[in-house]
């Protein structure tokens, strides 16, 4: 007994363009921008939805540096928002 192929629902697979890889300098830059705004600042710099971004994004950000820097910048960014949420 003989079945019949599916037709493909989704057509055919888009080809893809280049990929892209952030410059490493510049997330660095961009990072450090925010972590000196958090420091900076003697309360919270952020509107409540902007600081949850903020907490969200820059660590996904620091994926892009090395390991170690990485690590340290998420638990300076991870103290200043603690600091600055503090009651």
């Amino acid at each position: 007994m003989s079945h019949p192929t599916q037709p493909d629902l989704f057509g055919a697979t888009p080809q893809r363009g280049p990929s892209y890889l952030p410059d490493p300098a510049k997330v660095r830059a961009q990072v450090l921008a925010i972590l000196a705004k958090a420091k900076a600042a003697p309360e919270a710099p952020w509107r409540e939805n902007d600081r949850e971004y903020y907490r969200l994004v820059l660590p996904q950000m620091t994926n892009w540096l090395p390991e170690d820097e990485a690590r340290k910048l998420r638990d300076e960014f991870a103290a200043e928002l603690m600091r600055l949420t503090a009651d």
